[in-house]
């Protein structure tokens, strides 16, 4: 008996088979480029995003000259701690109110229901941020510089200290942002959740005051959170070694730096794996 031959008809008819979807990191870097597209066409919010910083660094700059009999003028001395508000303000505050009104208006429940996988949505999201704060810090370091001639770090471990803070401070502040935006009921609601002790934050983690200038109380409180810290360890990068003498134990203290980012980091994701919703509560 033969054996059955096929029919090359049906073979030649037969449905072709869907391209293989593309991977998680590719999706998300394409996810990225259109986060940062729809957050260039509201160019509103983001000229104030980009420039708040370098208005708030012009403000200082013109007002005051040597800060606190240290030396220091104001452009170098608030240059650090504004840094380190950006970052906050693109990371934490940025991503946690963006993400309610997702939320809220039913952008991340269509978005569930395709084939994006989360991690491509939050690799999105971490490429808008990293845009966002690049771009920032090039615009706040641009006009410090030329501008008002502050004084950059001049050595290869200082920028390195530069790079890590940065690094650490931006991935926990944007988890911790990530993570906040589920607290909220409303976008509404968001904005005062996150915005009102960002704006506490700043007057206690010593962006505007020296941090030993501060009742040790508030100074305790604000430990408890990352600007503090990413602050302290960007005035490690960009200030000579005396004056550390500013800082609440006299030293920088560079290993609890890290200790600190690096522990609101893991905080940071374990809050956002605990707490993110892709619908609202109504929605169930």
């Amino acid at each position: 008996m033969s054996a059955p031959t096929k029919n090359p008809e049906s073979a030649a008819t037969a449905p072709p088979q869907p391209p293989p979807l593309p991977g998680t990191l590719r999706l998300g870097l394409s996810r990225g480029w259109v986060e940062i597209r729809s957050f260039t066409r509201e160019w509103e919010s983001m000229v104030f995003t980009f420039s708040m910083p370098t208005l708030v660094l012009v403000f200082f700059s013109v007002i005051f000259d040597d800060m606190f009999d240290t030396g220091v003028s104001a452009v170098d001395y608030y240059l650090p701690g504004l840094i380190a508000m950006g970052l906050m303000s693109v990371s934490f505050q940025n991503l946690g109110t963006g993400i309610a009104t997702e939320r809220e208006y039913g952008g991340l429940r269509r978005l569930r229901g395709t084939p994006l996988a989360p991690a491509s949505y939050f690799i999105g999201k971490t490429v808008m941020v990293l845009f966002l704060a690049l771009g920032q810090l090039a615009l706040l370091l641009g006009v410090a510089v030329l501008v008002f001639g502050a004084n950059l770090p001049t050595d290869a471990a200082s920028w390195s200290t530069v790079g890590w803070v940065f690094v650490l401070g931006t991935i926990g502040c944007a988890l911790l942002g990530t993570a906040v935006s589920s607290l909220a009921r409303t976008a509404q609601a968001a904005s005062a959740v996150i915005i009102v002790p960002f704006l506490l934050l700043q007057f206690t983690s010593g962006i505007f005051v020296p941090v030993y200038l501060l009742p040790e109380w508030v100074f305790n409180g604000a430990a408890l959170f990352p600007l503090l810290w990413m602050a302290q360890g960007l005035r490690a990068g960009f200030f000579p070694d005396g004056m550390a003498a500013l800082e609440a134990s006299g030293s920088w203290d560079l290993h609890l730096v890290a200790l600190a980012l690096g522990a609101w980091c893991v905080v940071g994701l374990v809050l956002t794996l605990a707490t993110f919703r892709w619908k609202t509560r109504k929605d169930g």
